[in-house]
């Protein structure tokens, strides 16, 4: 599973003209799933995601995490994270999850990080979408529950 973290001032997702889902400041995740990830992938995420340390304390040192400023997250998902451009010029996604392990996958890091008390706004799985957001720093961390990078 795979993630793309940026922390935000805010954030949003829209599909058509309705927004549907909106946070304040917190964590905008862009979540992919691969093909053989587990439920103990997506909890690996949650858990990694909502302690990371990426908001500044007083000195302004990246020290508090999403916990520790009572941040929101927007989860997004996003299959083309799995996207392979090694050869040629169009992106193979064969290493993505097919759809309704990814939904199930997808559903269950959003309950996950919801049990550690943040609040958690969605996009909608498989529907174009719009994402809007402010980059704060700008911060953005790369994670991958198989640590490939």
């Amino acid at each position: 599973m795979r993630a793309v973290v940026q922390r935000v001032a805010r954030a949003r997702v829209r599909v058509g003209d309705r927004t549907v889902g909106e946070i304040g400041q917190g964590l905008l995740v862009l979540l992919g799933v691969g093909r053989g990830d587990t439920e103990a992938d997506a909890a690996y995420l949650a858990e990694k995601i909502v302690h990371l340390r990426i908001f500044e304390d007083a000195e302004g040192k990246m020290n508090r995490s999403l916990l520790d400023i009572g941040g929101e997250m927007l989860v997004v998902s996003q299959f083309t994270l799995y996207g392979d451009c090694r050869r040629g010029r169009r992106p193979s996604y064969s290493e993505a999850a097919p759809p309704e392990h990814a939904r199930a996958l997808y559903e269950y890091f959003v309950e996950r990080a919801r049990q550690y008390g943040p609040r958690v706004e969605t996009g909608i799985f498989q529907e174009m979408m719009d994402v809007e957001l402010v980059n704060v720093g700008p911060v953005t961390v790369l994670l991958d529950s198989r640590k490939q990078f």
